[in-house]
């Protein structure tokens, strides 16, 4: 069933390395707005929320709380909680026994521990594929979206120890994001649907967070300027990954792309995501480049291969990707187990999608984890 929230939830999207964890950070300092890190929770259990059977079954939504509350990126969101009764605290407070009833009481458990705060908002950039179903679980949400410069966004995905492993791998993660929310912008209304370009965000700061609480109905507060003053900034700002988080906000990483892409890595992004490009406003220094099915099969498959094989070097992101592989493993033995079967299985998006694994948020494809024997790691070494 659906949940209309007094206090309309707020979802902040866009592909990753476009600055949604720099606006979660600072519309988290706002008094009235709670937003934990990412959860992942959209894309990784909710189309496959019939193989946990029954929810009016103890067994079965106690099953799927306790998956949804330890499978976080941080652990319990960093809530003081006690892991022995965690779940039994998120199940007390679920409004109803359904996906949407424990995402509910997790996000509303964050908001008490957290300032007590009324309003909770969610920042997973990969929620952007699930607007519709969002909308279906929580129909007064509010979705801001954040647009990068592309060839920035890609360059940074590069770098970053969790993205891209060469410029066609980036590029079509960059265009796919972006190309698949286009339809929403006509659908959905702007009192549910509302565009930030990271460029204006981080050149006029305080006009966009302005313009950002007129859309979610709230009175601007400056304390947003200064997210990277908080614990959770500062701890994030050390990482190679989210260094923008440890000072103000600068434009210092506009026009990246510039020193760290070359001519033809902009080539390659041209020839992938020109079109969609283009399309957001945004233009091209160069000419795109002529790639063959036959180059594009080999870059697909390097791709894959180096995202494997990095995932327990450093930096790498092995816990997650194990937490990842975990899920997908305990909805084979429910079945084996018999509380779920092919005929309830619904095969909703992005079941069988070609981009299943990168929706899902796996950093690398199975076939070359498996390859590689990649071991799991349940804990950072």
């Amino acid at each position: 069933m659906a949940i209309e929230l007094k206090e309309r939830p707020v979802f902040i999207i866009g592909y990753e390395r476009s600055g949604t964890t720099l606006l979660m950070a600072m519309l988290g300092c706002h008094p009235r707005l709670a937003i934990p890190e990412v959860g992942w929770l959209f894309p990784r259990i909710y189309p496959w929320r019939y193989t946990y059977g029954d929810l009016s079954l103890d067994g079965n939504f106690r099953t799927m709380a306790m998956e949804m509350l330890f499978g976080l990126n941080q652990p319990l969101w960093g809530m003081p909680l006690n892991p022995t009764t965690a779940v039994d605290e998120i199940i007390t407070m679920a409004p109803e026994r359904s996906f949407a009833g424990l995402y509910t009481a997790m996000h509303l458990r964050y908001a008490k521990e957290f300032g007590n705060k009324p309003r909770w908002g969610q920042k997973t950039p990969n929620n952007l594929f699930f607007v519709p179903q969002i909308l279906e679980n929580f129909p007064n949400a509010q979705f801001i979206f954040l647009v990068r410069d592309g060839r920035d966004a890609c360059a940074t995905s590069l770098e970053s120890a969790f993205g891209a492993a060469n410029m066609y791998g980036a590029a079509h993660t960059w265009n796919l994001a972006n190309a698949f929310v286009r339809p929403f912008r006509r659908r959905y209304g702007s009192s549910t649907w509302f565009d930030i370009r990271y460029e204006k965000l981080v050149r006029e700061p305080e006009k966009v967070l302005k313009d950002i609480c007129d859309f979610l109905g709230e009175s601007y507060s400056s304390e947003m300027l200064a997210f990277y003053k908080t614990p959770s900034a500062r701890k994030r700002g050390k990482q190679r990954d989210h260094a923008p988080l440890g000072h103000p906000v600068s434009d210092q990483y506009v026009g990246i792309y510039k020193y760290l892409l070359s001519l033809r890595d902009q080539q390659i992004y041209a020839a992938v995501a020109g079109q969609t490009h283009r399309k957001l406003g945004y233009e091209l220094d160069v000419k795109p480049m002529r790639i063959s099915e036959k180059t594009r099969a080999l870059w697909i498959e390097w791709n894959g291969r180096m995202r494997a094989a990095r995932l327990d070097g450093p930096g790498g992101h092995i816990v997650f990707e194990s937490y990842r592989d975990w899920l997908v493993e305990q909805r084979k033995i429910r079945k084996q187990k018999g509380i779920w079967s092919d005929k309830e299985a619904t095969s909703e998006f992005p079941d069988g999608h070609p981009d299943e694994e990168y929706i899902v948020g796996f950093r690398a494809p199975t076939k070359w984890k498996t390859h590689f024997s990649i071991k799991r790691q349940y804990i950072s070494l």
